[in-house]
């Protein structure tokens, strides 16, 4: 099934590429529409923060995440219950980048994480 219906609207040859994309993306799904403002911010880049909680306490957070991508089957396809990513590891919680935190590989569950995950303000 297609998402996007064809549009036979002109566009002018000045208009550019964000014109045309606004354009397409008016007749596609709320789903297709996500999918491609994901490749738009996986090609500008990101600065998201995940942050991981325990209760109310905070025990993790990751920063300069590009994104988070959930897990697939690699033979049937089939979504996992789980996502991941990369970031920086901030070892004191403090929010900052500080010598000797490195990016590293990252998994949690959809189910029995409570997490929330930001474009970082700073």
């Amino acid at each position: 099934m297609n998402d996007c219906k064809r549009s036979g609207a002109a566009i002018p040859a000045m208009a550019g590429a964000v014109a045309l994309a606004a354009l397409l993306a008016a007749g596609c799904t709320q789903e297709t529409q996500n999918t491609i403002s994901r490749g738009i911010q996986n090609w500008t880049g990101t600065d998201g923060v995940l942050e991981i909680y325990a209760g109310d306490k905070l025990v993790r957070r990751f920063l300069r995440i590009d994104k988070i991508s959930t897990a697939h089957g690699t033979q049937d396809g089939v979504p996992r219950p789980y996502r991941f990513g990369y970031g920086v590891f901030d070892a004191n919680l403090n929010g900052e980048v500080d010598p000797g935190e490195k990016k590293v590989y990252f998994e949690f569950s959809d189910y029995s994480t409570s997490y929330v995950f930001y474009e970082n303000p700073r």
